[in-house]
């Protein structure tokens, strides 16, 4: 249920995390309060006949199962959470609010979960932030099957986490963990779209060494523009370790990925305020200490930002026993200051200071994975709204950590794994995929490098498994999986597009999706191929293409695939009368096949439906075959219609009735659907379902006034007729 009031959810449990801790919200409101109490909201108005536009329709219709005009608070929720989003997710707080203030007007104890929402009380509910509510029950977000993609990353999780080599960091006497501290793995996921997702120890808070650095840098960026940092600091990988005793033939630092680079950016920030302090006469003292207090401070908010309004914390242990051990990087500034590298009023011990304590920053993977999500946008925190930095440093400092954020494995992790990403030597790593998503592991074990064994890991299987390389996607398709696409949209775009374009004739469309890696032998959800459909429309000039690719190169083309119902593409030939096609076929070796559907054909003008042709058509019948009730309830959040036909004039009743899925037949059912739209041979969902013997389905059909097709009834089995009948 939706509950009492809208918070920001604790963030102590661990282990599989089933949605998002909700960031703090929108900054568009001007305010971000902890929580929002029901009574702020205003009443929903009282009225009779509510007026409600086609959107808020369309989404109430997808939450509306018994279409009674009503909804379940449950089912709202359990969208989102598939979504990939939280009902204490701040971006819906006026929407839930308005929701909880309704029920708590008219809840009963009894009846607390069958409590259902009116038609008129949700639509006025959801306009508070129908964009974001509009988007997630249509299934646009960045990753549409969150869901699904969450189950992989599980299965990589597990896999990822049995690898035991490698040892805490041991230079640090603070990062030197025991076990089973050691042995710790978090991780976690937010997409540019705020849907998050955390395994493990996500919760877990670790200082964040080198992944300040990034950071750090866009601040001085944002300060001072990419022209002046850069007269401070190279843009080049170093060559050398992380810790080396080298700057580049300009006396500068290497890059701001480095521990001399980063110093140079804490140089950087704030640096103006400095002066302006300086100029009057504020420079010395008490003022200055200030200054640094405030300085610390803005960096403190600048990270809070980032993290979606969560505050990050600060661990003086890890700064003691960092300056304790931090011989290298004093050596590191002080040759700086030999080759006049810093600018001209720079403290060196201040700034040294400044930079441990940034490295002393605290966070968990939940967090970190905010930051690298508001990478991935762009600069704008995608679980606010808030932008944080300007796109052009976001660019700038993605380059950077692309090409010198690893330490000594930048180069091979560029290769490999091909995204931008900073680690640091308390074990996180931060992974952006711009426009996507960001995420970030923590497991103390480190390699000789310096990086996280177990994140390294992770992020080997993630690329192996999806087309996230910034190089996979060269040509449109990848032998990769895509989770930018659902799985219904996938076999759409792959097969209709193929079968569509072979019913059409349209020979270069079909050469061009082979030579984006399509298969001639693909398969539609009644297992029709493309030579099929070519044949049933009487394209001669596809059905001689695919006989040469049988006679070629291709030689074990199959020119005999049977379809559900026994047909191969001779028999279209012959229901269709088609002469030249017949000859064709018949001259290269294809022979019929056992067909058991009707030879009848009615005409476009005859048939209740005209067909379709459509991806958004083809994801329909598709989801119908398969069951997916989700993905056939954003469609109509979409507004497709549910009798909408394919090539075949097949409609998702048909495949729904086919393949046995009882709840979505009684879904299409209840939302009005035809009872009996006629495919191509003149076949009824009913007939479907006697056919591939769903009785429970074929009784359904026929209480609700379905019947059987005209012609050629002989080859439904006998015991369905009679029931049916």
């Amino acid at each position: 249920m939706v509950k009492n009031r809208i918070h920001t959810p604790p963030r102590s449990s661990r282990g599989h995390r089933p949605g998002p801790a909700a960031g703090v919200g929108p900054a568009a409101h001007g305010k971000f309060p902890e929580e929002t109490d029901v009574d702020s909201v205003q009443p929903t108005a009282e009225i009779e006949n509510p007026v409600m536009d086609e959107r808020e329709e369309r989404l109430f219709r997808s939450l509306d199962f018994d279409n009674d005009q009503t909804m379940l608070p449950r089912d709202f929720e359990r969208v989102l959470a598939e979504i990939g989003l939280s009902h204490d997710d701040t971006r819906l707080r006026e929407s839930m609010a308005a929701l909880e203030q309704y029920i708590e007007k008219v809840r009963s104890p009894e009846e607390d979960e069958r409590l259902k929402i009116p038609r008129g009380e949700f639509c006025q509910a959801v306009r508070h932030n129908i964009l974001l509510i509009e988007r997630a029950l249509q299934g646009h977000m960045v990753i549409p099957d969150f869901t699904g993609f969450r189950r992989e990353i599980e299965k990589l999780y597990d896999l990822a986490r049995a690898n035991k080599s490698g040892a805490p960091a041991n230079y640090i006497p603070k990062l030197d963990l025991a076990e089973p501290e050691a042995d710790s793995f978090g991780l976690s996921f937010c997409t540019v779209d705020g849907q998050r997702f955390s395994m493990g120890e996500s919760d877990r808070f670790f200082s964040i060494q080198s992944n300040c650095k990034p950071v750090s840098y866009c601040l001085a960026l944002e300060e001072h523009g990419s022209e002046t940092v850069h007269r401070f600091i190279g843009h080049e990988p170093s060559g050398a370790s992380f810790n080396e005793l080298t700057l580049n033939k300009d006396n500068q630092p290497h890059n701001p990925m480095i521990n001399a680079g980063a110093i140079m950016s804490s140089a950087l920030i704030k640096l103006t305020e400095k002066r302006q302090l300086a100029a009057a006469g504020k420079g010395n003292g008490v003022d200055a200490r200030g200054w640094s207090g405030e300085r610390f401070d803005y960096v403190l908010d600048r990270w809070r930002a980032l993290c979606g309004g969560d505050t990050p914390r600060f661990s003086t242990s890890v700064f003691l026993s960092e300056r304790e051990t931090a011989d290298r990087n004093f050596a590191l500034a002080y040759f700086m200051r030999e080759k006049q590298a810093f600018p001209e009023d720079a403290d060196l011990h201040d700034i040294l200071e400044f930079y441990i304590q940034c490295c002393s920053i605290e966070l968990n993977t939940e967090m970190l994975s905010v930051v690298a999500a508001t990478f991935a946008s762009g600069g704008i925190c995608p679980v606010t709204g808030e932008r944080v930095f300007k796109t052009e440093t976001i660019r700038n400092c993605l380059s950077l950590m692309s090409s010198c954020g690893m330490y000594d494995y930048s180069g091979e992790f560029a290769f490999t794994i091909g995204l931008p990403a900073k680690s640091g030597v308390s074990g996180a790593i931060m992974v952006v995929i711009p426009n996507v998503m960001g995420f970030c592991t923590w497991s103390p074990r480190l390699d000789e490098v310096g990086n996280s064994v177990r994140g390294i890991d992770f992020c080997r299987r993630l690329v192996d498994r999806f087309n996230f390389h910034n190089f996979d996607d060269l040509t449109g398709h990848s032998s990769k999986g895509d989770p930018r696409l659902n799985p219904i949209q996938v076999k759409a775009r792959q097969v209709n597009e193929m079968i569509l374009a072979a019913s059409k004739g349209d020979l270069g469309a079909i050469q061009d999706q082979i030579q984006r890696g399509s298969e001639l032998t693909c398969l539609d959800y009644d297992l029709r191929t493309p030579l099929h459909l070519a044949a049933a429309e009487n394209q001669l000039h596809v059905v001689r293409f695919f006989i040469d690719e049988a006679a070629g190169e291709c030689g074990d083309f199959n020119l005999n695939p049977i379809d559900r119902w026994g047909g191969t593409p001779l028999d279209d030939a012959y229901s269709q009368g088609h002469g030249e096609v017949i000859s064709a076929l018949e001259k290269a070796g294809a022979h019929r096949g056992q067909v058991s559907r009707s030879a009848h054909q009615p005409s476009l003008s005859q048939s209740p439906l005209a067909a379709v042709d459509s991806l958004k058509t083809g994801e329909l019948i598709w989801a119908a075959s398969l069951g997916d009730l989700v993905a056939i309830r954003r469609l109509v959040a979409q507004g497709v219609p549910l009798e909408a036909a394919d090539y075949d004039r097949r409609t998702a009743m048909h495949l729904a009735a086919a393949e046995g899925h009882l709840q979505l037949v009684q879904f299409l059912l209840a939302h009005g659907t035809r009872v009996n739209p006629e495919d191509r041979w003149g076949n009824t969902p009913l007939d479907d379902a006697i056919r591939h013997e769903q009785r429970t389905i074929a009784e359904l059909l026929g209480s609700h006034g379905g019947r059987k097709r005209r012609h050629n009834r002989k080859t439904a089995p006998r015991s369905l007729e009679v029931k049916a009948a």
